[in-house]
Protein backbone atom coordinates (compact mmCIF):
# COMPACT_ATOMS: atom_id res chain seq x y z
CA UNK A 1 0.00 0.00 0.00
CA UNK A 2 3.00 2.26 0.29
CA UNK A 3 4.13 4.97 -2.09
CA UNK A 4 6.77 6.53 -0.14
CA UNK A 5 9.73 6.32 -2.07
CA UNK A 6 13.03 4.57 -1.35
CA UNK A 7 15.68 6.85 0.39
CA UNK A 8 17.76 4.05 -1.75
CA UNK A 9 17.42 1.93 -4.10
CA UNK A 10 19.22 -1.62 -4.61
CA UNK A 11 22.10 -2.25 -6.72
CA UNK A 12 21.25 -4.06 -10.14
CA UNK A 13 23.48 -7.10 -10.73
CA UNK A 14 26.43 -7.39 -12.91
CA UNK A 15 25.47 -9.65 -15.08
CA UNK A 16 28.04 -12.24 -17.02
CA UNK A 17 26.77 -13.59 -20.36
CA UNK A 18 27.89 -16.03 -22.85
CA UNK A 19 26.62 -18.63 -25.10
CA UNK A 20 28.49 -21.82 -25.80
CA UNK A 21 29.25 -24.11 -28.98
CA UNK A 22 31.97 -25.90 -31.64
CA UNK A 23 33.81 -23.53 -33.83
CA UNK A 24 34.41 -26.51 -36.10
CA UNK A 25 30.21 -26.52 -37.30
CA UNK A 26 30.14 -23.10 -38.46
CA UNK A 27 31.76 -23.85 -41.43
CA UNK A 28 29.80 -27.03 -41.74
CA UNK A 29 26.55 -25.73 -41.81
CA UNK A 30 25.81 -22.46 -43.03
CA UNK A 31 23.12 -20.06 -41.10
CA UNK A 32 23.68 -21.94 -37.47
CA UNK A 33 26.04 -19.47 -36.36
CA UNK A 34 23.93 -16.90 -37.11
CA UNK A 35 20.52 -18.45 -35.94
CA UNK A 36 22.78 -19.28 -32.36
CA UNK A 37 23.48 -15.67 -32.06
CA UNK A 38 20.25 -14.78 -32.59
CA UNK A 39 19.13 -16.81 -29.30
CA UNK A 40 21.74 -14.99 -27.60
CA UNK A 41 20.15 -11.16 -28.32
CA UNK A 42 17.17 -12.57 -27.19
CA UNK A 43 18.25 -13.91 -23.52
CA UNK A 44 20.34 -10.88 -23.32
CA UNK A 45 17.79 -8.48 -23.79
CA UNK A 46 15.76 -10.65 -20.69
CA UNK A 47 18.28 -10.79 -18.93
CA UNK A 48 18.75 -6.79 -19.04
CA UNK A 49 15.53 -6.58 -17.24
CA UNK A 50 17.17 -7.34 -14.27
CA UNK A 51 20.77 -5.96 -14.06
CA UNK A 52 23.47 -4.59 -16.69
CA UNK A 53 24.49 -7.43 -18.78
CA UNK A 54 27.98 -8.05 -19.95
CA UNK A 55 27.50 -10.53 -22.92
CA UNK A 56 31.12 -11.89 -24.04
CA UNK A 57 28.93 -13.23 -27.19
CA UNK A 58 30.15 -17.54 -28.58
CA UNK A 59 32.89 -18.99 -26.31
CA UNK A 60 33.70 -21.93 -29.01
CA UNK A 61 37.37 -22.72 -28.86
CA UNK A 62 39.51 -22.96 -25.72
CA UNK A 63 41.13 -19.86 -26.22
CA UNK A 64 37.48 -17.51 -26.48
CA UNK A 65 37.17 -19.47 -23.33
CA UNK A 66 39.94 -17.80 -21.53
CA UNK A 67 39.19 -14.37 -23.28
CA UNK A 68 35.61 -14.60 -21.66
CA UNK A 69 37.12 -15.49 -17.93
CA UNK A 70 39.70 -12.47 -18.16
CA UNK A 71 36.12 -10.03 -19.82
CA UNK A 72 34.00 -11.09 -16.70
CA UNK A 73 37.03 -10.76 -14.05
CA UNK A 74 37.33 -6.83 -15.81
CA UNK A 75 33.50 -6.46 -15.70
CA UNK A 76 33.51 -7.57 -11.94
CA UNK A 77 30.04 -9.95 -12.72
CA UNK A 78 28.25 -10.92 -9.54
CA UNK A 79 26.96 -13.87 -11.81
CA UNK A 80 27.89 -15.65 -15.02
CA UNK A 81 24.68 -17.66 -17.11
CA UNK A 82 26.58 -20.09 -20.13
CA UNK A 83 24.36 -20.20 -22.30
CA UNK A 84 24.46 -24.20 -24.25
CA UNK A 85 23.32 -23.10 -27.43
CA UNK A 86 24.29 -26.77 -29.19
CA UNK A 87 26.62 -29.34 -28.33
CA UNK A 88 30.09 -28.01 -27.30
CA UNK A 89 33.17 -29.27 -25.72
CA UNK A 90 33.79 -29.17 -22.10
CA UNK A 91 37.22 -27.91 -22.52
CA UNK A 92 35.26 -24.54 -24.51
CA UNK A 93 34.11 -23.20 -20.92
CA UNK A 94 36.27 -24.73 -18.05
CA UNK A 95 38.37 -21.85 -18.40
CA UNK A 96 36.23 -19.05 -18.39
CA UNK A 97 35.48 -20.50 -14.43
CA UNK A 98 38.95 -21.35 -13.41
CA UNK A 99 40.01 -17.70 -14.41
CA UNK A 100 36.48 -15.91 -13.45
CA UNK A 101 35.34 -17.41 -10.10
CA UNK A 102 31.53 -16.04 -10.15
CA UNK A 103 28.62 -18.78 -9.30
CA UNK A 104 27.84 -20.27 -12.77
CA UNK A 105 23.99 -20.94 -13.78
CA UNK A 106 24.15 -23.29 -16.95
CA UNK A 107 21.26 -22.47 -19.42
CA UNK A 108 19.92 -25.37 -21.20
CA UNK A 109 16.59 -24.42 -22.80
CA UNK A 110 15.87 -26.17 -25.98
CA UNK A 111 14.21 -23.84 -28.56
CA UNK A 112 11.23 -26.01 -29.34
CA UNK A 113 9.02 -28.69 -27.37
CA UNK A 114 9.75 -31.23 -30.19
CA UNK A 115 11.65 -31.26 -33.57
CA UNK A 116 10.10 -31.34 -36.72
CA UNK A 117 11.33 -35.10 -37.24
CA UNK A 118 10.26 -35.75 -40.88
CA UNK A 119 12.12 -32.61 -41.94
CA UNK A 120 15.26 -31.87 -40.15
CA UNK A 121 18.46 -32.42 -41.00
CA UNK A 122 22.08 -32.39 -38.70
CA UNK A 123 21.65 -28.04 -39.06
CA UNK A 124 18.32 -28.09 -37.26
CA UNK A 125 19.06 -30.76 -35.27
CA UNK A 126 22.50 -29.10 -33.93
CA UNK A 127 20.05 -26.54 -32.60
CA UNK A 128 17.55 -28.52 -30.71
CA UNK A 129 20.38 -30.76 -28.80
CA UNK A 130 21.76 -28.03 -26.27
CA UNK A 131 21.28 -30.79 -23.31
CA UNK A 132 23.87 -32.97 -24.56
CA UNK A 133 26.57 -31.31 -23.25
CA UNK A 134 25.14 -30.60 -19.83
CA UNK A 135 26.39 -33.84 -18.38
CA UNK A 136 29.57 -33.50 -20.06
CA UNK A 137 30.05 -30.10 -18.34
CA UNK A 138 28.87 -30.94 -15.11
CA UNK A 139 31.25 -33.86 -14.74
CA UNK A 140 34.11 -31.69 -15.96
CA UNK A 141 32.79 -28.73 -13.42
CA UNK A 142 32.47 -31.31 -10.43
CA UNK A 143 36.19 -32.57 -11.05
CA UNK A 144 37.34 -28.73 -11.17
CA UNK A 145 36.01 -27.90 -8.17
CA UNK A 146 33.81 -25.65 -9.39
CA UNK A 147 30.17 -25.11 -8.25
CA UNK A 148 27.72 -24.85 -10.61
CA UNK A 149 23.35 -24.68 -11.32
CA UNK A 150 21.42 -25.60 -14.48
CA UNK A 151 18.17 -24.17 -15.43
CA UNK A 152 16.30 -26.83 -17.35
CA UNK A 153 13.31 -25.40 -19.62
CA UNK A 154 12.39 -23.88 -22.58
CA UNK A 155 13.64 -21.29 -24.57
CA UNK A 156 10.60 -18.55 -23.86
CA UNK A 157 10.83 -17.32 -28.00
CA UNK A 158 7.91 -14.82 -29.42
CA UNK A 159 8.58 -15.56 -32.95
CA UNK A 160 10.34 -18.63 -34.87
CA UNK A 161 13.53 -17.60 -36.90
CA UNK A 162 13.65 -18.23 -40.11
CA UNK A 163 16.24 -21.24 -39.61
CA UNK A 164 13.65 -23.36 -37.82
CA UNK A 165 12.13 -25.85 -38.95
CA UNK A 166 9.99 -26.20 -36.27
CA UNK A 167 7.55 -24.26 -34.39
CA UNK A 168 9.45 -22.30 -31.65
CA UNK A 169 6.92 -19.76 -30.22
CA UNK A 170 6.86 -20.89 -26.68
CA UNK A 171 6.74 -17.94 -24.14
CA UNK A 172 3.29 -19.45 -22.45
CA UNK A 173 4.34 -22.68 -22.18
CA UNK A 174 5.31 -23.73 -18.86
CA UNK A 175 8.31 -24.90 -19.15
CA UNK A 176 9.67 -21.60 -20.43
CA UNK A 177 7.73 -19.66 -17.68
CA UNK A 178 9.03 -21.35 -15.12
CA UNK A 179 12.31 -21.41 -16.19
CA UNK A 180 12.62 -17.97 -16.71
CA UNK A 181 11.31 -17.51 -13.24
CA UNK A 182 14.24 -19.13 -11.90
CA UNK A 183 16.63 -17.34 -14.23
CA UNK A 184 14.77 -13.70 -12.82
CA UNK A 185 15.39 -15.29 -9.18
CA UNK A 186 18.89 -15.92 -9.76
CA UNK A 187 19.57 -12.39 -11.09
CA UNK A 188 17.78 -10.93 -7.92
CA UNK A 189 20.16 -12.88 -5.56
CA UNK A 190 23.33 -11.55 -7.06
CA UNK A 191 21.15 -8.00 -6.86
CA UNK A 192 21.14 -9.01 -3.24
CA UNK A 193 24.19 -10.11 -2.71
CA UNK A 194 26.01 -6.94 -4.61
CA UNK A 195 23.40 -4.45 -2.35
CA UNK A 196 24.75 -6.11 0.80
CA UNK A 197 28.45 -5.45 0.03
CA UNK A 198 27.81 -2.00 -0.31
CA UNK A 199 25.29 -1.37 2.84
CA UNK A 200 26.03 0.07 6.05
CA UNK A 201 23.79 -1.27 8.95
CA UNK A 202 23.34 1.15 11.89
CA UNK A 203 23.71 -0.57 14.98
CA UNK A 204 21.89 1.99 17.86
CA UNK A 205 22.03 1.88 21.27
CA UNK A 206 22.39 -1.69 22.60
CA UNK A 207 20.90 -5.44 22.63
CA UNK A 208 18.03 -5.94 24.74
CA UNK A 209 19.68 -7.64 27.52
CA UNK A 210 19.39 -10.89 28.10
CA UNK A 211 18.12 -12.00 24.53
CA UNK A 212 21.25 -14.55 23.81
CA UNK A 213 19.83 -16.22 20.60
CA UNK A 214 20.41 -12.11 19.05
CA UNK A 215 24.10 -11.72 20.12
CA UNK A 216 26.53 -11.50 17.01
CA UNK A 217 29.76 -10.41 16.22
CA UNK A 218 29.61 -7.66 14.19
CA UNK A 219 32.87 -8.63 12.23
CA UNK A 220 31.26 -11.90 11.34
CA UNK A 221 28.69 -10.43 9.91
CA UNK A 222 30.40 -8.08 7.33
CA UNK A 223 32.94 -11.48 7.01
CA UNK A 224 29.96 -13.61 5.71
CA UNK A 225 27.51 -10.72 3.82
CA UNK A 226 29.97 -7.45 3.06
CA UNK A 227 27.66 -5.05 4.93
CA UNK A 228 29.54 -2.59 7.17
CA UNK A 229 28.62 -2.02 10.73
CA UNK A 230 28.36 1.59 11.87
CA UNK A 231 27.81 1.77 15.53
CA UNK A 232 25.75 4.53 16.77
CA UNK A 233 25.10 6.30 20.23
CA UNK A 234 21.89 8.20 21.23
CA UNK A 235 24.11 11.08 21.54
CA UNK A 236 24.26 10.91 17.61
CA UNK A 237 20.30 10.74 16.73
CA UNK A 238 20.16 13.54 19.66
CA UNK A 239 22.48 15.58 17.59
CA UNK A 240 19.97 15.10 14.19
CA UNK A 241 16.86 15.76 16.75
CA UNK A 242 18.34 19.20 17.58
CA UNK A 243 18.40 20.45 14.43
CA UNK A 244 14.66 19.47 13.27
CA UNK A 245 12.92 22.42 12.48
CA UNK A 246 9.24 22.70 12.97
CA UNK A 247 8.35 22.70 9.21
CA UNK A 248 9.66 19.73 9.45
CA UNK A 249 8.06 18.59 12.35
CA UNK A 250 4.66 19.27 10.42
CA UNK A 251 5.80 17.94 7.60
CA UNK A 252 6.51 14.67 9.25
CA UNK A 253 3.14 15.11 11.02
CA UNK A 254 1.01 15.40 7.72
CA UNK A 255 3.12 11.91 6.73
CA UNK A 256 1.73 10.42 9.66
CA UNK A 257 -1.70 11.26 8.64
CA UNK A 258 -1.69 9.92 5.33
CA UNK A 259 -0.31 7.19 6.29
CA UNK A 260 -1.29 5.47 9.59
CA UNK A 261 -4.70 5.69 11.00
CA UNK A 262 -5.05 6.75 14.35
CA UNK A 263 -7.01 4.52 16.97
CA UNK A 264 -9.08 5.82 19.82
CA UNK A 265 -8.69 3.76 23.07
CA UNK A 266 -8.61 0.24 22.69
CA UNK A 267 -12.01 -1.59 23.72
CA UNK A 268 -9.64 -4.65 25.52
CA UNK A 269 -6.49 -3.47 26.79
CA UNK A 270 -6.15 -0.29 29.06
CA UNK A 271 -2.57 0.24 28.62
CA UNK A 272 -3.65 1.13 24.83
CA UNK A 273 -5.40 3.95 24.40
CA UNK A 274 -5.60 7.15 21.70
CA UNK A 275 -2.21 8.47 20.83
CA UNK A 276 -2.31 12.58 22.53
CA UNK A 277 -1.70 15.24 20.06
CA UNK A 278 1.73 15.80 22.02
CA UNK A 279 3.08 12.18 21.55
CA UNK A 280 2.02 12.31 17.82
CA UNK A 281 4.24 15.74 17.67
CA UNK A 282 7.28 14.10 19.52
CA UNK A 283 7.35 11.31 16.97
CA UNK A 284 7.17 13.44 14.26
CA UNK A 285 10.23 15.27 15.67
CA UNK A 286 11.89 12.05 16.22
CA UNK A 287 11.15 10.42 12.92
CA UNK A 288 12.35 14.12 11.12
CA UNK A 289 15.74 13.21 13.21
CA UNK A 290 15.91 9.15 11.92
CA UNK A 291 15.15 10.11 8.55
CA UNK A 292 18.00 13.13 8.77
CA UNK A 293 20.49 10.53 10.97
CA UNK A 294 20.02 7.51 7.97
CA UNK A 295 20.66 9.85 5.32
CA UNK A 296 23.30 11.50 6.69
CA UNK A 297 25.35 8.62 7.82
CA UNK A 298 24.37 6.58 4.55
CA UNK A 299 22.48 3.71 5.97
CA UNK A 300 20.26 0.97 4.84
CA UNK A 301 19.20 -0.56 7.93
CA UNK A 302 18.82 0.50 11.85
CA UNK A 303 18.72 -2.09 14.35
CA UNK A 304 17.94 -0.17 17.79
CA UNK A 305 16.98 -0.36 21.52
CA UNK A 306 17.64 1.56 24.83
CA UNK A 307 17.19 0.76 28.03
CA UNK A 308 17.02 4.02 29.94
CA UNK A 309 16.53 5.19 33.63
CA UNK A 310 13.82 7.96 33.35
CA UNK A 311 16.34 9.70 31.59
CA UNK A 312 16.38 11.49 28.45
CA UNK A 313 16.95 9.34 26.12
CA UNK A 314 14.45 7.07 27.23
CA UNK A 315 12.16 10.15 26.31
CA UNK A 316 13.74 10.16 23.20
CA UNK A 317 13.22 6.34 22.36
CA UNK A 318 9.57 6.70 22.88
CA UNK A 319 9.22 8.26 19.53
CA UNK A 320 10.77 5.94 17.71
CA UNK A 321 8.17 2.88 16.49
CA UNK A 322 6.40 5.49 14.12
CA UNK A 323 9.53 7.11 12.13
CA UNK A 324 11.20 3.40 12.42
CA UNK A 325 8.16 1.89 10.42
CA UNK A 326 8.42 4.71 8.14
CA UNK A 327 11.87 4.07 6.91
CA UNK A 328 10.85 0.70 6.88
CA UNK A 329 8.53 1.53 3.61
CA UNK A 330 11.32 3.50 2.54
CA UNK A 331 13.62 0.37 1.92
CA UNK A 332 15.65 0.97 5.46
CA UNK A 333 14.88 -2.15 7.21
CA UNK A 334 14.70 -1.17 10.56
CA UNK A 335 14.79 -3.62 14.03
CA UNK A 336 14.27 -3.76 17.74
CA UNK A 337 15.92 -4.93 20.69
CA UNK A 338 18.77 -4.46 18.68
CA UNK A 339 18.77 -7.48 16.46
CA UNK A 340 21.10 -7.19 13.37
CA UNK A 341 20.86 -10.25 11.97
CA UNK A 342 16.83 -10.24 11.55
CA UNK A 343 17.06 -6.09 10.23
CA UNK A 344 19.35 -8.89 7.79
CA UNK A 345 16.41 -10.78 7.17
CA UNK A 346 14.28 -7.68 6.51
CA UNK A 347 17.09 -5.96 4.16
CA UNK A 348 16.92 -9.00 2.06
CA UNK A 349 13.42 -9.51 1.79
CA UNK A 350 12.85 -5.78 0.76
CA UNK A 351 15.88 -5.64 -1.78
CA UNK A 352 13.73 -8.54 -3.49
CA UNK A 353 10.42 -6.09 -3.68
CA UNK A 354 8.54 -8.80 -1.04
CA UNK A 355 8.41 -6.41 1.97
CA UNK A 356 10.27 -8.01 4.75
CA UNK A 357 8.30 -7.18 8.62
CA UNK A 358 9.91 -7.93 11.77
CA UNK A 359 7.88 -10.92 13.35
CA UNK A 360 8.43 -13.66 16.77
CA UNK A 361 5.62 -15.94 17.33
CA UNK A 362 2.59 -14.60 19.08
CA UNK A 363 0.55 -17.47 20.13
CA UNK A 364 -0.89 -20.77 18.37
CA UNK A 365 -4.75 -20.47 17.56
CA UNK A 366 -5.26 -24.24 17.33
CA UNK A 367 -9.09 -23.89 16.03
CA UNK A 368 -8.17 -22.31 13.06
CA UNK A 369 -4.49 -24.41 12.74
CA UNK A 370 -2.89 -21.13 12.67
CA UNK A 371 0.70 -19.39 14.34
CA UNK A 372 -0.23 -15.87 15.01
CA UNK A 373 3.47 -14.14 14.20
CA UNK A 374 4.12 -10.43 15.22
CA UNK A 375 5.84 -7.80 17.20
CA UNK A 376 5.74 -4.65 18.84
CA UNK A 377 7.92 -1.85 17.07
CA UNK A 378 7.99 -1.02 13.52
CA UNK A 379 6.12 -2.64 10.62
CA UNK A 380 6.46 -3.22 7.10
CA UNK A 381 3.50 -1.03 6.48
CA UNK A 382 4.17 -1.52 2.24
CA UNK A 383 2.85 -5.21 3.04
CA UNK A 384 -0.44 -3.97 5.19
CA UNK A 385 -3.65 -5.28 5.00
CA UNK A 386 -5.55 -1.81 4.87
CA UNK A 387 -3.63 1.14 7.12
CA UNK A 388 -1.68 0.12 10.32
CA UNK A 389 -3.03 1.81 13.43
CA UNK A 390 -1.31 4.16 16.10
CA UNK A 391 -2.23 3.39 19.42
CA UNK A 392 -0.51 5.78 22.25
CA UNK A 393 1.35 2.47 25.07
CA UNK A 394 0.77 3.69 28.52
CA UNK A 395 3.98 0.73 28.66
CA UNK A 396 6.44 -0.38 26.11
CA UNK A 397 5.61 -4.15 27.93
CA UNK A 398 8.95 -6.07 29.24
CA UNK A 399 10.82 -2.52 28.22
CA UNK A 400 11.10 1.12 29.91
CA UNK A 401 9.01 3.80 28.52
CA UNK A 402 5.75 4.40 26.80
CA UNK A 403 4.79 5.99 23.62
CA UNK A 404 2.84 5.37 20.37
CA UNK A 405 3.08 2.14 18.50
CA UNK A 406 2.08 0.60 15.29
CA UNK A 407 -1.00 -2.13 15.07
CA UNK A 408 -1.60 -4.24 11.75
CA UNK A 409 -1.83 -7.11 9.91
CA UNK A 410 0.10 -8.40 7.22
CA UNK A 411 -2.16 -8.55 3.49
CA UNK A 412 -4.02 -11.91 3.28
CA UNK A 413 -2.56 -14.30 0.85
CA UNK A 414 1.21 -16.37 -0.03
CA UNK A 415 3.89 -15.49 2.77
CA UNK A 416 7.15 -16.36 3.33
CA UNK A 417 9.17 -15.97 6.34
CA UNK A 418 12.72 -15.31 6.61
CA UNK A 419 14.83 -16.57 9.92
CA UNK A 420 18.66 -15.37 10.08
CA UNK A 421 19.98 -17.44 12.64
CA UNK A 422 24.07 -18.00 14.38
CA UNK A 423 25.35 -21.55 14.13
CA UNK A 424 27.49 -23.26 16.97
CA UNK A 425 30.14 -22.70 14.69
CA UNK A 426 29.75 -19.00 14.30
CA UNK A 427 28.27 -19.13 10.77
CA UNK A 428 24.51 -17.34 9.70
CA UNK A 429 22.56 -19.64 8.88
CA UNK A 430 18.35 -18.95 6.81
CA UNK A 431 15.21 -20.77 8.01
CA UNK A 432 12.90 -20.34 5.54
CA UNK A 433 9.48 -21.01 5.81
CA UNK A 434 6.16 -20.45 3.72
CA UNK A 435 2.93 -20.03 4.54
CA UNK A 436 -0.78 -17.72 3.44
CA UNK A 437 -1.80 -15.33 5.57
CA UNK A 438 -5.78 -15.20 6.79
CA UNK A 439 -7.65 -12.50 7.83
CA UNK A 440 -8.84 -13.55 11.59
CA UNK A 441 -9.07 -11.73 14.98
CA UNK A 442 -6.43 -10.35 15.92
CA UNK A 443 -6.15 -8.56 19.66
CA UNK A 444 -6.41 -5.09 19.73
CA UNK A 445 -3.09 -4.48 21.82
CA UNK A 446 -0.88 -2.32 19.80
CA UNK A 447 1.30 -4.85 18.64
CA UNK A 448 1.13 -6.10 15.07
CA UNK A 449 0.06 -9.55 13.94
CA UNK A 450 -0.92 -12.19 11.37
CA UNK A 451 -2.87 -15.16 11.43
CA UNK A 452 -0.51 -17.92 9.19
CA UNK A 453 -1.29 -21.23 8.10
CA UNK A 454 1.51 -23.52 7.27
CA UNK A 455 1.43 -26.85 5.55
CA UNK A 456 1.38 -28.38 8.71
CA UNK A 457 -0.55 -27.89 11.88
CA UNK A 458 0.96 -25.65 14.41
CA UNK A 459 2.07 -28.47 16.55
CA UNK A 460 3.99 -30.54 13.97
CA UNK A 461 4.92 -26.91 12.45
CA UNK A 462 6.68 -25.90 15.78
CA UNK A 463 8.15 -29.54 16.03
CA UNK A 464 10.09 -28.72 13.14
CA UNK A 465 10.58 -25.05 13.53
CA UNK A 466 12.68 -25.10 16.82
CA UNK A 467 14.45 -28.05 15.64
CA UNK A 468 16.67 -25.35 13.83
CA UNK A 469 17.51 -23.47 16.80
CA UNK A 470 16.07 -20.05 15.18
CA UNK A 471 16.21 -17.03 16.95
CA UNK A 472 13.20 -15.81 18.27
CA UNK A 473 12.63 -13.18 15.47
CA UNK A 474 12.08 -12.95 11.73
CA UNK A 475 11.32 -11.45 8.64
CA UNK A 476 7.97 -11.61 7.34
CA UNK A 477 7.65 -10.82 3.37
CA UNK A 478 4.63 -11.37 1.12
CA UNK A 479 4.49 -14.31 -1.47
CA UNK A 480 6.17 -17.60 -2.17
CA UNK A 481 9.70 -16.39 -1.90
CA UNK A 482 11.45 -20.17 -0.81
CA UNK A 483 12.86 -20.52 -3.75
CA UNK A 484 14.35 -17.28 -4.17
CA UNK A 485 15.32 -17.12 -0.71
CA UNK A 486 17.85 -20.36 -1.34
CA UNK A 487 19.36 -19.47 -4.08
CA UNK A 488 20.46 -16.24 -1.97
CA UNK A 489 21.82 -18.28 0.33
CA UNK A 490 23.75 -20.50 -1.77
CA UNK A 491 25.11 -17.17 -3.87
CA UNK A 492 26.26 -16.19 -0.20
CA UNK A 493 27.21 -19.53 0.83
CA UNK A 494 25.12 -19.78 4.16
CA UNK A 495 23.18 -22.49 5.07
CA UNK A 496 19.67 -23.22 4.93
CA UNK A 497 16.92 -24.94 6.59
CA UNK A 498 13.31 -24.99 4.53
CA UNK A 499 10.05 -26.24 6.61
Amino acid sequence: MSNLKKIKEPKRARIGFYSAGLCTYWEQFEGLYNCLIGYNKFIEKKLSQWGEVYNFGMVDTEEKGRTAGEFFNKSNVDIVFSHAATYYTSACVLPVHQINKAPVVILNLQPTPEMAYEITGTDRWLVQCVGCSVPEISNAFNRAGIPFRVVNGLLGLYETPTFAKADEVTEKRPEAMKAWKEIEEWCVAASVQRTLKWSRFGFLGGYYSGMLDMYSDFTMLQAQTGMDVEILEMSDLDYYLKSVTEKEVQQKLQQIQDFFEISGDSPSDPIARKPSQDQLNWSARVASAQEKMVRDRNLDSVSYYYHGRDDYFETVQSGFIVGFSLLNARGIACAGEGDIKTALGMKIADICGTGGSFCEIVAADFNRDTMILGHDGPFHFAISKGKPILRGMGIYHGKRGSGVSVEAKVQSGKVTTLGVTQTRDGHLKFNISEGEAVDAPILLNGNTSTHIKFAQKPAEYMDHWFAEAPTHHLALSVGHNSGLFIKIAKLMNIPYAVY
